[in-house]
């Protein structure tokens, strides 16, 4: 059963997850769970207008400091908001000051849009999501008392098995792939009380696991060409995101694309 069937404008704020990597068009953009969750929204809303503020690599303080008042401006009748876990993904995070920011960003957004979704978002199986699933835990922890105390809808995609299976994950071990997005587009359409579409949490099916050869050489060129970059930015304190514009950066009717 369908709540509402009608919405007739999204926003989108936050990092890489929300810009959509690692789910590539051909033309080498990037579309990813929101840009196809608008995409769905437009094909049975004439006039229905999308931005995305997401820009990759941004801490939950940039996101504040730089897309929610914007977003909050649009007056949307969705605004989708997640962010945080890059922060819990940091050698050394103050957890506290990280919520205080979100629960800021949640009480500026709340009251000047329809309905604020907010996500736990999904973790790949493996031993950096054990090293930081505490944080992360109380990072969800508080999006779910934020939810509760104002009214946002929850996606909880750190609950799908599904999404924690490496194979729903692109060789950098961060980013979902296309498959991955296009689920939390359907894990996001139902949320929002939309009829359902597919099963979002349909597990793969089961294949024989790789070989040490191929897992090890898996591992040498996530190490060569994502790892490093990675521990690069972090030690000169640079951003992936740095100087790079929101995908989408005005509230504007959306054009659906061929291969959305």
């Amino acid at each position: 059963m369908e709540i509402n069937a009608t919405y007739n404008s999204l926003v989108a704020v936050g990092d890489s997850f929300t810009e959509g990597m690692s789910d590539l068009r051909p033309d080498g953009s990037y579309r990813g769970w929101a840009d196809v969750l608008a995409g769905r929204l437009a094909a049975r809303t004439p006039g229905f207008r999308y931005a995305n503020l997401a820009v990759r690599g941004k801490l939950i303080g940039q996101i504040v400091e730089e897309q929610v008042a914007l977003a909050a401006g649009m007056k949307a009748d969705v605004v989708t908001l997640v962010g945080g876990l890059n922060d819990t993904l940091r050698p050394k995070v103050d957890m506290v000051r990280v919520k205080d920011l979100l629960t800021e960003a949640v009480e500026h957004l709340t009251p000047s849009c329809g309905q604020l979704v907010l996500m736990r978002s999904p973790g790949r199986n493996g031993p950096v999501l054990d090293r930081f699933r505490p944080r992360m835990e109380e990072l969800f922890a508080h999006i779910d008392e934020l939810a509760a105390r104002h009214g946002a809808l929850v996606v909880d995609l750190y609950g799908a098995p599904v999404l924690a299976d490496p194979r729903m994950w692109d060789v950098d071990r961060l980013h979902l792939t296309a498959d991955g997005h296009r689920r939390v587009a359907e894990a996001v359409w139902q949320t929002l009380g939309l009829a359902r579409e597919h099963d979002w949490q349909e597990p793969l099916p089961a294949t024989a696991r790789p070989g040490w050869m191929t897992r090890r050489t898996a591992d040498a060129r996530f190490a060569r060409e994502h790892l490093g970059p990675w521990i690069g930015r972090r030690l000169t304190g640079r951003s992936s995101g740095d100087g790079r514009p929101p995908k989408r950066p005005e509230l504007l009717p959306y054009e659906t694309r061929s291969e959305v």
